[in-house]
This record gives structure tokens, sequence and C-alpha cells, in this order.
């Protein structure tokens, strides 16, 4: 704590730095209405300003330049107002706590030393040379993060600069008035970072530049690697970590990095809307936030009902006792393989051999082009001819042919049928091409005229030039070439390939499979994982697991439709994607650096994936020398009491380090389900409402526990109840009943497990969902049973939770 003489001096400084703060907000927002109001008059004068004269050359030069001229003042207004707006906002945010950290570093060979004040963003004094207050992402801010006391130094694009760091200090400022002033060896004092975590949690994840610790400071300002993976214990601070980097990366790259070109795949659409809030904090937009879910049904949702992950999670949990359960598991962990990634990628050498598929293009209950003649023209061309470019050699031959065909439709009988049927419209539209044909440019387009023309075969100026003949051939090419459009858009959309048939291919039987793959091997149950995917197929759907190689297979065949615009891609519980799924989005952004953001401790989905380690064939995906691998094993979520009692649930989570912030241990309730357990309950939840605690979550295993959990608890008088379901579009405060796959990337203040007993939670492959659920609570964790515990919980050591009075 800094003494009077330094807390006055702090005081002083900071009331200095709000009224030049406001003093400059001030100045700004006058401008800022300013060129508001100019942008708008020009817009709306825009066309006002301009005589458009296109008479002559140098009339048609004149307008256009003068266009270009109104359009470049247009743009640097907005280019200032933008600037003016950006600076506006960046004081406003200021205002209220202009900075949360001091450095006083003294630079090798210089004689005086700077005092550093950080902020979340930059403030410079009136002078244009004096910085108040420097933008946390600016290098020498990373002295704050990275080094002690003593010797120090940071990067520039000039070269490392060192010296001696004599003062490390941190404040709490609230409302422009300073709260507490910590003297701090550490990255961030143990007691700011606890009153900062001691808070309950929100509906909207907030910014933690003011608590970044040395290691997640590394995983922010790295920009060098392709590949960085980051394996964090549950509560470490992985995903606010990876946002601070999003707003590091556009601010150290802002002259070529642009939001829109950064994307985070997040677990779940709720999950968006509870991140959506850090970036615009810190003064950066929103990066694109999608689900590989929705990015799946975009490219075949027109095809397919796709089965998402959370129905294929929920099969995995409940249907045990189905017939073809089994086979279903081992066709969930081989289609998510490398080993089938391998396979198709043979399956589309073998397809340049033999086995194409096509459909026949159909008019009018006849073929036109049968699939055996797209057969045979495909297998004509050299077969050194890549699978995917003999599949655009083949749309340009299907639309030259159509276009012969179109042509010779028109002399069918068919076409004489429809003549009679015209409406006006198209009338008009022949009459006005034949008059232009004549050149005559100023006549009516009156339907009765034009009737009246065609019935008494009157035409004006005829001469030599035979009009009913052309006006005939001019009906008969609009009639085919209408009826022949959605023949060659579907040609241009490549539906003549039969990619439902194609895959369905490659699940006849094992012998079909070796010889259509370079005998890979299938795996065990693999006539019956291929009875499975055929009946799906067959009604136009697809297992969540077969869905990305549908879309592999349709990339190898069609040619691959990269995003070359995206540099960044962002995995969050990225333990949960497939090495499959892995590889597809290498291939779709083949420009972008990736980040993966993890714990293998909660892979709770079939295809989970391991991060860390050199064995992890995630760290093989652009090799070792560009992968940076990250350990978070601090856990700041929870209370020691909370996270001693999760890491013992997991054999290999003994190296998670809680931080200091205590609490109640875990409280275990034997419940007796029904009517007792609804009373036990609510009963707990009005207490800890009472406590102040207004982020509580009521965690299921499933959806159908999650739904009997909010009907039982309604009705025994529990309001204001919220439940979540996969379709829920945000997160929100309150109570939410919810299950614990939705859970995942979200906090509580308190967790209330609804049924923690041996009937739900007892096979070996539920410990890290269970471990998963318990991990959400900040504050408090209560476990309810309806009869004996669950395995994972007898095992325990009893001094890590407390039993309830009851039990």
């Amino acid at each position: 704590m800094a003494d009077a003489e330094d807390w006055k001096q702090e005081r002083e400084r900071l009331d200095l730095v709000t009224k030049k703060l406001q003093a400059r907000i001030d100045e700004l927002e006058p401008e800022v209405a300013g060129l508001h109001d100019q942008v708008v008059g020009i817009r709306k004068q825009f066309w006002e300003e301009v005589t458009v004269n296109t008479s002559t050359d140098e009339d048609f030069e004149e307008t256009f330049y003068s266009i270009r001229q109104q359009e470049a003042l247009l743009s640097e207004r907005e280019r200032s107002q933008r600037l003016r707006v950006q600076q506006w906002k960046n004081m406003k945010r200021l205002l209220s706590s202009p900075y949360f950290g001091r450095i006083d570093f003294q630079e090798d060979g210089l004689s005086f030393t700077e005092q550093v004040y950080i902020g979340v963003s930059s403030f410079v004094d009136s002078d244009g040379m004096s910085f108040l207050v420097y933008d946390w992402r600016t290098p020498i801010a990373s002295m704050y993060y990275d080094h002690s006391p003593g010797a120090a130094g940071y990067d520039t694009p000039g070269g490392a600069v060192s010296g001696i760091m004599k003062l490390k200090r941190q404040y709490q400022i609230r409302d422009g008035r300073l709260q507490n002033v910590f003297d701090t060896s550490l990255t961030i004092g143990d007691e700011l970072l606890r009153q900062v975590l001691g808070k309950g949690a929100d509906n909207q994840m907030k910014s933690i530049v003011a608590t970044i610790q040395r290691e997640q400071n590394a995983i922010i300002r790295d920009d060098q690697s392709r590949m960085l993976i980051v394996q964090g214990a549950a509560g470490s601070g992985k995903t606010s970590a990876a946002l601070q980097r999003v707003a590091y990366l556009l601010y150290k790259h802002r002259e070529r990095l642009k939001a829109d070109q950064i994307v985070l795949f997040s677990p779940n659409p709720m999950f968006n809307s509870y991140v959506s809030t850090v970036l615009p904090e810190l003064g950066e937009e929103n990066m694109q936030q999608t689900t590989f879910q929705e990015y799946l049904d975009y490219w075949l949702g027109r095809t397919f009902r796709i089965e998402d992950p959370f129905d294929q999670i929920e099969y995995v949990l409940t249907e045990q006792s189905n017939q073809g359960y089994e086979a279903r598991l081992k066709g969930i962990e081989y289609k998510a393989s490398l080993e089938f990634l391998r396979a198709l990628r043979s399956y589309a050498q073998w397809l340049e051999q033999e086995g194409m598929v096509f459909i026949s293009i159909r008019f009018r209950d006849r073929d036109l082009i049968t699939a055996e003649q797209m057969a045979s023209k495909f297998y004509s061309y050299d077969p050194a001819i890549r699978l995917s470019n003999r599949i655009a050699l083949m749309q340009e031959w299907l639309l030259r042919e159509l276009s012969l065909l179109e042509r010779r439709e028109r002399e069918a009988l068919w076409v004489q049928e429809e003549l009679d049927y015209l409406d006006k419209d198209q009338y008009a539209e022949v009459y006005n091409a034949l008059h232009k044909e004549r050149g005559v440019f100023d006549f009516a387009e009156q339907y009765e005229e034009v009737r009246e023309m065609l019935n008494n075969e009157r035409r004006p100026d005829e001469g030599d030039f035979n009009y009913a003949d052309r006006e005939e051939e001019l009906l008969r090419k609009m009639i085919v070439k209408e009826q022949f459009k959605p023949l060659k858009r579907s040609v241009k959309r490549m539906l003549f390939i039969d990619m439902v048939g194609l895959y369905v291919q490659l699940f006849q039987d094992e012998d079909a499979f070796k010889k259509m793959t370079e005998g890979a091997e299938s795996p065990s149950l693999w006539s019956e994982i291929c009875g499975q995917t055929r009946e799906k197929l067959n009604r136009l759907e697809l297992f969540y697991e077969d869905a990305t190689p549908y879309l592999y297979l349709k990339e190898l065949i069609e040619g691959v439709r990269t995003n070359t615009e995206i540099r960044h891609v962002f995995v969050d519980e990225g333990q949960d994607y497939s090495m499959f799924q892995y590889e597809f989005l290498k291939k779709m952004f083949p420009r972008a650096r990736m980040t993966v953001l993890g714990d293998f401790g909660q892979a709770i989905f079939a295809q989970a994936t391991e991060l860390y380690g050199g064995d992890s064939p995630l760290v093989r995906l652009y090799g070792e020398s560009e992968t940076s691998l990250f350990r978070l094993v601090r856990s700041y979520r929870s209370t020691r009491e909370i996270v001693e009692f999760t890491k013992s649930l997991l054999p290999n989570a003994k190296e998670i380090v809680p931080f200091e912030r205590s609490g109640k241990k875990p409280l275990l309730v034997k419940a007796g389900g029904g009517e007792r357990q609804a009373a036990r309950i609510a009963g707990h939840l009005a207490a800890l409402q009472a406590e102040g605690f207004v982020s509580i979550g009521v965690i299921t295993k499933t959806a159908a526990e999650s739904k009997e959990a909010y009907d039982l608890l309604t009705s025994h008088g529990c309001r204001g109840l919220k439940h979540v379901t996969k379709n829920t579009p945000t997160f929100e405060k309150g109570i939410l009943v919810i299950p614990v796959y939705l859970a995942k990337g979200v906090e509580f203040d308190a967790v209330l497990i609804y049924d923690a007993s041996s009937r739900t939670y007892s096979r070996e492959s539920e410990r890290k969902l269970f471990y998963t659920a318990c991990t959400r609570a900040m504050h408090r964790l209560l476990l309810y049973a309806r009869g004996e515990w669950s395995p994972f919980i007898q095992a325990l050591d009893s001094s890590l939770y407390e039993l309830d009075g009851a039990e």
C-alpha cells in the first residue's frame, strides 16, 4: 500500500488526468457532431452538386471527375468522423477509470526515470508528445505484465530495450475516484485479483486487461506462431486471454488487419452473446462469430437435415440400450479420425479411374444428357488431370451441350402450344426487341396494338425484313430459354454430380471399401456402421459425424471453396473438435493462423482431440516449428475449496493450482427425489439469492433431465427460472436450468448439480462430463443425489466436502 504522501500525489495526478480527459471530450464533442452534420449534408447534396451530362465525350469526362471529386470529399469527411468518434469513445471509456497500472522505468543509458501509466487505451497530452496514459497493448506496457521490479525490458519494432523497473503499482479507480493503490512485485497483487474474482458472475464476459497474468500475456502477444494451442484448466482464463489476444492483434496490425478478417468458432450460439461485449469494451469491433454447426448448415443445409453435436451427445448419453449403440460409437470415432480422412483422399484418387456417379439431366420427362454419357465424357479426359479440374471441364461441356439442345428444342411441338398462352409482357418484350433490330427506339409498348399487328400481319416499313418469321423465332427462343434456365443453373451448382450416391458408395461392404480406398482398414462393426449411414442418407439426413467428411469429399470432387480473406481462426472448446475438422479448417482458411483453446479434462464429445504434447496430432497439423504450446494450470474461477474438490475428480488433474480465494466446501445433499428433492433445491435457491448471488446454474446431465428439473421446480413454486435449450440465443442472469454440455465456457456464482447419483453419473466415459458440470461454480457448489452417490464422489477424500445435516 502506498504511503500518505504517495497517496496524495496519486490523487492529485488522477484529478489532473481526469480534468484533461473531460476537457478533451468537451473539445471533441462539437467536432464529432459537426463532422456528422457535414457527412449527412454531403450525402444529401451529392447529386445536387453534380450535373450529369453525357452528351459529348468531354461532358462525360467532366461528369466522371466531378463525381469522383465529391466521392473523395465524402470519403475524407467520413474517415475524419470515424477517427474523431473513436477518439471521443476512447476518452469517454477512460474517464471513469483512466488507468489501472503504473511502472517506473529507467532505460539503460538514460539518466531519468519515466513514469508509465497503463490503461485500456492511450491518452496523449495537449502537446501531442507526452503520454498521460499508455494503451495496455503498447510494447512498453508489456513490462507491467511480464516483469517484477528490477532488470526489465521490452521489444520494439526497432529492437530490444532494456533497463531497470524501479516501481510497479496497481490502482483501483471507480467513477474517477481513487479506491486503492498497491505496490507489488507480482504481475498483479493477489489482494486486487482476489477482489476482482470475488465479484459475482455476470451475464457477459468482461475484459481482464487489468488482471492479465504473465502466462496469459505470452498468449496474447504471440503473433509469430502459425498454430497456437492453449491447454488450460477449467477457469484458467483461456477464453479471456484469447479475446484480449484479438484486441492486441487488431491494435498491433491495425493498418492491415480488420475485425471481419478474424473468426471465432464458439461452442454454441448462447456463448456468442456471452463474449460479445469484451472487444467493444476495449474499443474494438467484434470479430465474426459462428459455430461449426452453422458453418455446416450454410453449405449443406439445403440438401440435408444435419444432426447437431448436442443431439449427438444426447444419443451417446441416453441410448445405451439401443441395439445399434456400440456401432454408432465406433462410427463416430472412426469418422472423426485422420484414418477416415486419408481413406477419403484415396477414394477421390480411385474416382479418377472409375466409379464416378452422375445424375441425368432430364427435361419434360425425358433425358437430355444421361448419366452414362456424362461418365463416358468424364473418363475420356486425360487421366493426369485432377478430379476437380475434370469436373470443371465437365461443367463447361454440359453448358455447351445444353446451349445446343436449347436451340434444337425451339422446333419442338410443345413450344408451339406455349406460343398460344403468352402474356402481354412477353409479347411486348419481343416487340421491343424487333424494333431495336430495325433501329426504331420511339414506340408505344401497348399490348392491344401489338396483338392487332400480329393478327393482321401489319408490319411497319417491312421492306425485305421477314417480320413474322423473326417475331416467332424470338418468341420460341424466349420460351425455351426460360425453360432451360433451371437446367443451366443446376449445372453451375454442380448438381449433375450425385454427391449423395458417391458418399453412400463408400458404405456398401468391407471389401468394396478396401477396394475404393487403397486397402484402408475399416473399424469393427463396419457392416452395422454402413447400414446406419445408408439409412440416414436415404432420408437425406446426416449424422453429425458424417457432415464434415461429406463436405470434405464434396470439396475434393468439386474444388475447394477457400476463404483467403480470413487471417486468424480462433477455436474455443477446441478439445471437442475432431482432427478431421481441424484438417478441414486448415484447408478452408489457407492464409489464416489458428488459435485453439481447450481443456482435455472437459472433452465430453466422442470425437475429442488431445490438445497438448508432442504426440498430439494437432501439433503436427502445421508442424512443431510453427506451433506454440501453452499450458495454464492456475484456476481463477472457483474458490480453493471447489478447485480442490473438482481436480480430485480427474486422475490427471493434480497439477491444477487453485488461486488462494477461500469459501465454503462443496455441499452434498441426499435429496431422495421427487417433491422432497424439489423442496430442498428450492430452499437452497432462496438462501443463495438472499446471500446476493444473482447467477445460479441448476445443471443437469441431459436435455430431458433439464426439462424434468424445470417442471418440478416450477411446480414447487420456484419463480424466475429460465430453461436453457440448444436454441437459447443469449446468456442471461438469474436461475438457469441447463444441460452440462450447454454450460461449457460459462460460469455461475453458484452451481447446483441436479442429480449426482450413481444412476446418472457412473460410467467412466461420464467422468469428464461430471467434472465439467462442477467446474462452472465460482463461489458455491451444491450436489444432490436421489440414491447412492456417483462412484466419482465415493472415491474422494471426505475432507473435500461437507455433508448436509440430513445425510
